[in-house]
């Protein structure tokens, strides 16, 4: 039996417990997320610098799964907009069943493993593209079918599983194991397996982003400033980075068109928009490197 279906040696009583008890029972569990993660440290950093490679020359981060694994992958690619400026046409999600499972269990989806590949064929999946597998059993057809076909493509496949053994780590180029073990409730992966999962995603997709320059120490100044928090805390980056004043931060600001990182360069070197912009690109959009020239 997969250790995320087996029953927990430690709570076989929990229908019995009082409130306080439960709760604490539920949320202690949780920490063998986190330290699942770490253990697969070493696997997440080799993804990282392959996907890293690919995603320089133009490549997509694409997501697949199905059930709570498809709606965590939806979740990361979301967020990569408007947290790293990361063009919405390269994180794409695939969701076993399609977008209608986001809200409401589509039956038997996640058992085709047809289905998995036509949906990396529908995506025209290719040699540049990051393909990140997600299934708690590691065994879902769907996941399997999608890393098979994105493998023939060419693409870097990632598989993320909770159960030692998965056939989903050994169809992927790499594969990480999140040893999370058995459920406070039987099987109930979206407990924390799925915890792991989200906590994988996030250190990959933000260590990602780190090599690809979208984070100046440990600023995020790629942010889009989209709404009022964001046009504050892009200024408050902006004043951090540079060393500027208000005044000055906001005036690089609106000469940059809102963009931090360009109004960093601009108050750090002295520059106009248009020059600092030019150094920018020419240090493949690392502000420590165009600061050099």
């Amino acid at each position: 039996m997969l250790n995320t279906e087996q029953a927990h040696p430690d709570h076989p009583q929990l229908d019995r417990y009082d409130t306080a008890t439960l709760v604490d029972a539920l949320a202690a569990d949780q920490a063998c997320a986190a330290e699942a993660v770490r253990a697969a440290g070493p696997a997440l950093a080799q993804a990282v610098d392959a996907a890293a490679a690919r995603l320089r020359e133009g490549g997509r981060l694409v997501y697949a799964g199905a059930g709570t694994s498809g709606r965590l992958g939806l979740l990361d690619s979301v967020e990569l907009h408007p947290t790293f400026s990361w063009p919405h046409e390269r994180a794409l999600a695939l969701l076993a069943g399609g977008e209608g499972a986001l809200y409401r269990a589509v039956e038997g989806a996640e058992d085709s493993r047809e289905g998995g590949a036509a949906d990396i064929a529908a995506a025209g999946v290719g040699a540049l593209d990051v393909v990140l597998l997600l299934a708690a059993s590691g065994g879902t057809p769907y996941a399997l079918g999608a890393a098979e076909a994105a493998r023939a493509r060419g693409a870097l496949t990632v598989g993320f599983a909770n159960n030692p053994g998965a056939p989903l780590l050994a169809a992927c180029e790499v594969g990480v194991l999140l040893d999370t073990g058995p459920e406070v409730i039987s099987g109930s992966t979206r407990l924390k397996a799925g915890t792991a999962q989200k906590i994988a995603l996030n250190t990959f997709s933000s260590a990602v982003m780190v090599k690809l320059h979208k984070v100046y120490g440990n600023l995020m100044v790629d942010v889009q400033a989209s709404n009022a928090k964001l046009v504050k805390r892009a200024l408050r980056l902006t004043m951090l980075a540079s060393g500027a004043d208000e005044a000055a931060a906001s005036a690089a600001l609106a000469a940059s068109g809102s963009r931090v990182k360009l109004a960093i360069v601009m108050l750090k070197a002295g520059l106009g928009a248009e020059a600092a912009q030019a150094r920018l690109e020419a240090a493949g959009g690392s502000i420590e490197a165009a600061l050099r020239r």
